[in-house]
């Protein structure tokens, strides 16, 4: 009995436990915590200034779409799948590679790309040649030059690895299934209870799996010098995205995290694992965090109480761990799913959402356009080309993302901070912290339709009595009174409150705090 009340009380030591400056000074210095990535769709973010060129890699049955047409969804057809994956509007390296500055207008940290490898769609996540780059994108020297661009400019770049399956044109598959002697026979799973004769993601023939067991697909794949995943990141990209992590399984990850960090040292790997983010932080660095703003959105929906969603959060960090939380990425939307704007139609909903997704634990991702207001249903429409008409200063959207974006470069505690949850009952309330007081972002969420008032304590203990708080939104002031904050937040707003410590007149009771 005594072992379990040790073990418990050594669980929740860290959380009031004051951590020492080197665990921040660590922090600051892993650029994969909490990193702000964005997410380009390498066929639809920018217009290739190479166009005329390429007109032959969209013969039959692909086709070029002009940039101000949208991508609508097709019926199945028996021949050639759903048409519309063969849909192209002709974007690649060198385009994406043009448009790098107005990454930083947004404060990117990460690049990260759709898969970029031939594939005969679009999306490319039926790889048919690793080693290639698909033809429509470029070569491997385009891919070097963005490569250099984007490190130039002190980002990082991550490209999609789709290690689970490749695509039923991919040459190992066809020689694979047309005779049982070929080399590539074991890399793939056949037999009669399998639709179609062969093991395929789903059930869908375009995706074959691959048998991540056999030896040569390991070598091939991540465990030899020249395999994939190494020769990448030897070319200078920074990480991998695994698609489908979670059918890959944690032993298998586990194998190609350690390769990538033995090819190189501090490089990122983080699987599409969208389920309760802890417990797989033994065979990868962060995982795809939607649970996260899916508990922010069903608050916003009136379902979960800001408290509740507070104390699921704290539980959350506990459970995996603020480190490995902050590896992770935290997602509203991506090409798998509805655009934000459709998820969060109300306007004031999705100025908090967004608010929420900069300043929780984690990797926020900015997936193309989203920051722009850009609308799609589901794919395809969610994957429709970037609409550079809409970058203007008067897009409300644009205004706050990049509002959010700069608060959070310039407060450490927004960007790899601890995470403490406080006790509120409607509202949400939570402090990012670090070491140092002046450093501290103390997050007020109102989620209802109306004005709310509580009385709440801080969890700031080098917080003076009586001091003041500032809104970093509004400007305006809380007075905090013995550890207490007493609040009334406006219906569908957002605080982000920081301590003022500036001397006045002269003096100020903070001179001697950290």
């Amino acid at each position: 009995m005594w072992i379990m009340a040790i073990k418990i009380a050594l669980s929740i030591l860290p959380v009031f436990m004051e951590r020492p400056p080197a665990t921040f000074e660590s922090r600051a210095k892993d650029w994969r915590m909490g990193a702000v990535i964005y997410q380009v769709f390498p066929d639809r973010f920018a217009p290739s200034a190479n166009l005329p060129s390429k007109q032959e890699l969209y013969t039959s049955p692909r086709k070029l779409r002009t940039w101000t047409e949208t991508p609508h969804s097709s019926r199945y057809d028996p021949l050639v799948g759903y048409p519309h994956v063969f849909e192209f509007w002709g974007g690649d390296l060198q385009s994406i590679q043009s448009k790098l500055d107005y990454l930083s207008t947004l404060h990117a940290d990460v690049l990260y790309l759709n898969p970029i490898f031939k594939a005969a769609s679009n999306h490319k996540y039926d790889t048919e040649d690793y080693t290639v780059i698909a033809p429509e994108f470029g070569m491997h020297a385009d891919l070097k030059s963005l490569i250099q661009s984007v490190h130039k400019r002190g980002m990082k770049i991550m490209l999609d690895g789709v290690f689970n399956h490749m695509g039923f044109s991919a040459p190992a598959f066809q020689s694979a299934k047309k005779s049982s002697k070929s080399p590539f026979r074991e890399w793939f799973t056949f037999g009669k209870r399998y639709k179609g004769g062969y093991k395929s993601w789903f059930g869908s023939g375009e995706m074959p799996v691959l048998n991540l067991e056999n030896s040569g697909v390991q070598r091939f794949l991540w465990r030899d010098k020249e395999s994939i995943v190494r020769r990448y990141l030897r070319a200078g990209i920074d990480g991998w995205r695994l698609d489908v992590a979670y059918d890959m399984g944690p032993l298998i990850l586990q194998k190609i995290t350690g390769a990538a960090h033995d090819e190189k040292a501090g490089s990122a790997v983080v699987g599409e694992i969208s389920g309760y983010p802890a417990q797989w932080f033994s065979s990868v660095d962060g995982v795809f965090n939607f649970y996260s703003m899916q508990l922010v959105i069903e608050m916003l929906k009136g379902r979960i109480s800001g408290g509740v969603v507070g104390r699921t959060l704290a539980n959350t960090v506990s459970d995996a761990g603020i480190e490995n939380v902050l590896r992770s990425w935290l997602l509203i939307d991506n090409h798998d799913t509805p655009r934000a704007k459709n998820l969060i139609p109300d306007p004031e909903q999705a100025r908090v959402a967004m608010a929420l997704l900069f300043s929780l634990p984690g990797s926020p991702v900015i997936y193309y356009g989203t920051e722009l207001g850009m609308e799609g249903e589901g794919d395809p429409e969610n994957r429709a080309p970037m609409r550079w008409d809409l970058v203007n200063e008067n897009n409300p959207h644009l205004k706050w993302v990049r509002q959010l974006a700069k608060l959070r470069k310039y407060h450490p505690a927004l960007r790899y901070g601890d995470f403490h949850a406080l006790e509120t009952e409607q509202l949400l309330a939570f402090v990012r912290m670090t070491h140092r007081l002046r450093e501290t972002v103390l997050v007020v969420v109102n989620p209802t339709s109306k004005p709310v008032t509580e009385t709440f304590g801080t969890r700031i203990g080098r917080m003076m009595s009586w001091g003041t708080l500032k809104d970093l939104l509004g400007g305006t002031k809380v007075l905090t009174k013995t550890g207490l904050i007493t609040l009334e937040v406006p219906p569908l707003s957002v605080m982000l409150l920081a301590p003022e410590t500036a001397p006045n007149e002269g003096y100020s009771p903070y001179d001697r705090i950290p």
